[in-house]
């Protein structure tokens, strides 16, 4: 008894070193959610892209699964990826940086007792907040032109389970739902409540249009809110974070700006362009900043000698 008692103790202090390792930017991510404003996240997808994102200031980042897909597989948002996949893609972007990361770990790759393993996967690749959906996921055969999310009881077993697999009390858990366009907004109003009640630290509103699908979830819960592609009705950060909205997601132009700026770029080199004609190539300076060049450089000179 004395030596599983022993063994007992050192995973729970292994798993305490594990969490401190992340624990600074979870606090950053934590203060936003119980903050007065809301925030536009920074859409990043790999190490570069979240290290230019805080560069320039942004105080959040958003790795989501349709970017995922895109990025890992070359593959549409169909729930095609594997949590491997995605959680090894997360962790290259946290260790490169200190971006705090909210993911979108889409509907927690199957059912209650995957999404405790997705959450605990993602806690330990440094994930600061993290969102699973009741979509059901993915599409069954004849459901393609006709989403349909779970019941309202299952939706609720998913969330505890999320909520049971986390270990680090400061990464924060999003019940996500896409209900307001699928069932409408008594329904979304009800998985709110009941999200809600289990312990989530925040909704996510995926689909709402306007102001009064907004004010109707925000009046009818406690907790913050999280929104993602806002229509223009929505895309006023005043008024957002009076209704207790601290993140709006605005979709993920950097990845699609990324496949047109390197479609363009192959394209005029196959047509003859010179490398030296070609426009939109990032100069040398912002691939250093990207890269961190600088310190590499010093720690080759500290480490390597010369």
């Amino acid at each position: 008894m004395a030596a599983v008692a022993a063994i007992c103790y050192v995973n729970r202090h292994k798993i305490g070193l594990k969490n401190m390792h992340w624990g600074d930017r979870r606090e950053k991510f934590r203060a936003v959610l119980e903050g007065a404003r809301c925030v536009y996240p920074a859409s990043v997808y790999d190490p570069m892209t979240a290290r230019l994102a805080a560069d320039i200031g942004y105080e959040i980042g958003m790795f989501s699964g349709s970017v995922a897909s895109l990025t890992v597989l070359g593959a549409p948002d169909i729930v095609v990826l594997t949590l491997s996949e995605f959680v090894a893609q997360a962790l290259r972007i946290n260790r490169a940086g200190h971006l705090p990361l909210m993911v979108d770990a889409d509907h927690g790759y199957g059912n209650a007792l995957n999404v405790k393993r997705t959450v605990e996967e993602l806690e330990t690749a440094g994930v600061c907040g993290l969102s699973i959906e009741d979509t059901a996921l993915p599409p069954v055969y004849g459901s393609l032109e006709k989403p349909q999310v779970l019941s309202i009881e299952e939706g609720v077993g998913k969330m505890r389970a999320a909520l049971a697999g986390r270990q680090d009390k400061r990464l924060v858990f999003v019940g996500r739902s896409s209900s307001i366009g699928i069932t409408g907004l008594a329904d979304t109003v009800a998985r709110a409540k009941a999200y809600e009640a289990v312990g989530v630290d925040a909704f996510f509103m995926a689909g709402a249009k306007t102001r009064g699908e907004v004010e109707a979830v925000a009046n009818a819960v406690k907790i913050p809110l999280v929104l993602g592609g806002p229509s223009a009705e929505l895309q006023d950060l005043d008024y957002l974070s009076a209704q207790r909205v601290r993140i709006c997601i605005q979709g993920h132009l950097p990845v699609a700006a990324a496949v047109r700026a390197a479609y363009e770029t192959l394209k005029a080199l196959r047509e003859g362009v010179k490398p030296q004609d070609v426009a939109g190539v990032a100069s040398p300076e912002l691939m250093k900043q990207a890269t961190r060049d600088a310190d590499y450089r010093r720690w080759m000179k500290e480490f390597l000698g010369g």
